[in-house]
């Protein structure tokens, strides 16, 4: 508002009013009648944030020359093209918790797919259930950070009135995200090419599926990766809901029994259930402690057998700080496929040249139906280091590390898979 209050106005007391915080249009910002360069207040409120992203971004990578990273809570459509987005200031409450997930969602609608909400929550004081239960659910946010106000108690894991078992839980739930970046990377990479989103509600994907409309409590990262986090105090189940498809638990590679329906998942404190999709191949990275030291680590691939023995998926890679890898095509592309016992990578481009230098070190194979000896090879030579679980019927293959048959990223492959 004013110090000396705002005119009286239909623009300051519109006949209608939305559900704004403090009960008027002129809280902790001006009048609407304030005059400012392009018209009243009233009309460019919620452009100051976006136009605020815009020059910022334009300063950082003017004085840095990498891409930068810039996260408002003003944004506007258009906003996502320059910065990230996280959700405002939230309590440290199960309910905060539970609605950061629509919060998520709603933006993947505006073009914002870096969004997150603050973890563990900024108001108040949380428990450590509460912030072990939000480690993990935030560990699958876009942006993922856990922030809170400096009058609240220390909520990050290692804070020392939490115990060793939130830090335990904690790291294992990064350690998935991390060795799912080149995953999410790869979705980042499509949803700036094509603008489809990264986080995305489950009716995205089963448009026809009429239980998936209200559902949010549960979200996707791009078509594969099915999460379904505790919302609850003191829960050790989740009800998660399962469009008709197969799906994989992600840990143990057990296909899934049920589906188009509801299942209770067991979800002890340190489980946050998560599922692969039947047809959708994921490359993953062995994690470490920074995503720079990751970047250096060798790839792998998750292949979820889908409908007809077949999968594929995509892996974009380049070096993280340039401003112009796309437009100047410095960047590398692999497009997978599985089908009936034989994995192919085919490398659409190749000009980020560190791939040269990156490898490929294991696959994991998800729904096999295998039972006698098989018979492995990587680009024509014997591969002799592999496992095959009948009972889950899972197949994890080591690759070569070292020596003249290791698989660099930048070249194409063929595994094939063949019982004697």
């Amino acid at each position: 508002g004013s110090v000396n209050g705002c005119p009286a106005s239909p623009y300051n007391t519109p006949p209608y009013l939305p559900a704004v915080l403090g009960g008027k249009l002129t809280d902790k910002t001006l009048c609407m009648t304030a005059k400012q360069y392009a018209s009243i207040h009233y009309d460019v409120h919620s452009l100051y944030g976006h136009t605020e992203a815009i020059a910022t971004m334009k300063a950082v990578r003017s004085i840095t020359g990498q891409r930068g990273l810039v996260i408002s809570r003003s944004t506007y459509p258009g906003s996502g093209n320059h910065t990230g987005h996280w959700l405002g200031d939230n309590r440290s409450r199960w309910g905060d918790m539970k609605n950061s997930i629509p919060g998520l969602l709603d933006f993947t609608f505006y073009g914002i797919p870096l969004v997150g909400a603050d973890i563990c929550g900024f108001r108040e004081n949380s428990t450590e259930e509460l912030c072990t239960r939000w480690m993990q659910l935030g560990a699958f946010y876009p942006f993922s950070r856990n922030h809170n106000e400096l009058i609240a108690a220390p909520q990050d894991p290692t804070a020392e009135r939490f115990s060793d078992s939130i830090r335990t839980i904690s790291r294992d739930a990064l350690r998935l995200r991390y060795s799912l970046l080149p995953y999410l990377y790869t979705l980042f990479y499509q949803a700036h090419m094509t603008g489809t989103s990264v986080a995305r509600p489950l009716f995205f994907e089963f448009p026809n599926d009429v239980s998936t409309y209200s559902n949010d409590e549960q979200f996707l990262w791009g078509s594969g990766l099915l999460i379904s986090p505790v919302l609850t105090k003191g829960a050790t189940s989740v009800n998660a809901y399962f469009p008709q498809a197969i799906w994989y638990d992600m840990r143990t590679g057990v296909r899934m029994e049920t589906v188009g329906g509801t299942v209770t998942l067991n979800a002890p404190l340190d489980i946050i259930p998560l599922h692969m999709r039947g047809g959708v191949i994921f490359p993953t990275q062995t994690p470490n402690t920074t995503t720079k030291a990751s970047r250096l680590n060798p790839f792998g691939l998750v292949v979820a057998i889908g409908d007809g023995s077949h999968a594929s998926g995509h892996l974009f890679i380049d070096d993280g700080e340039s401003t112009d890898s796309i437009s100047a095509r410095r960047y590398s592309l692999i497009n997978y496929s599985y089908s009936a016992g034989r994995l192919s990578g085919k490398v659409a481009l190749a000009n980020y040249k560190q791939a040269d230098n990156l490898i490929l070190d294991s696959v994991r194979i998800l729904g096999v139906s295998y039972s006698q000896t098989l018979s492995i090879k990587l680009n024509d030579h014997p591969i002799t280091t592999f496992k095959l679980d009948t009972t889950t019927k899972v197949l994890t293959i080591a690759l070569p590390s070292s020596g003249a048959n290791k698989q660099v990223m930048n070249k194409d492959f063929i595994l094939s898979i063949t019982e004697q």
